[in-house]
């Protein structure tokens, strides 16, 4: 009893798994995925009018880090596109699109189904539903 755990070793669950950080489309350095090949990259917590704030630093380069434009930049989970793009961020983006592309698909069904329903009644803007 060394741990107080009683010999039951901690199960991960799913919301102990690290989500991706993109700002917009765009690759992050602070996301947990993304690496540097030189392992040049530090993270330093700068202060500006007493707020905290974390900024991406090259070693090698000696200046801030470019994220995805560098050619030492990658993503564990190789979601790094060219051009700085996340694919999480774009898969997101393609699903919210998704979603109201079928919201409208439904509205105007149902407005088709409107005149085709008038036109058997032959009446026009019968609100039959």
């Amino acid at each position: 009893m060394k741990n107080g755990n009683r010999g039951f070793e901690r199960q991960p669950s799913f919301s102990d798994e690290q989500k991706p950080m993109p700002l917009g489309d765009k690759c992050n350095y602070l996301c947990p995925y993304f690496r540097c090949n030189k392992r040049a990259l530090l993270i330093q917590v700068k202060y500006t009018k007493g707020n905290p704030y974390k900024v991406g630093y090259c070693r090698w380069v000696g200046d801030v880090c470019i994220t995805g434009e560098c050619q030492y930049a990658y993503c564990e989970k190789r979601a790094l596109l060219p051009g700085n793009k996340c694919a999480f961020a774009i898969n997101k983006k393609n699903e919210r699109d998704n979603e109201i592309e079928k919201e409208l698909e439904k509205e105007d069904y149902d407005d088709k189904m409107k005149e085709i329903i008038s036109k058997k009644f032959g009446k026009k803007g019968l609100d039959v539903l």
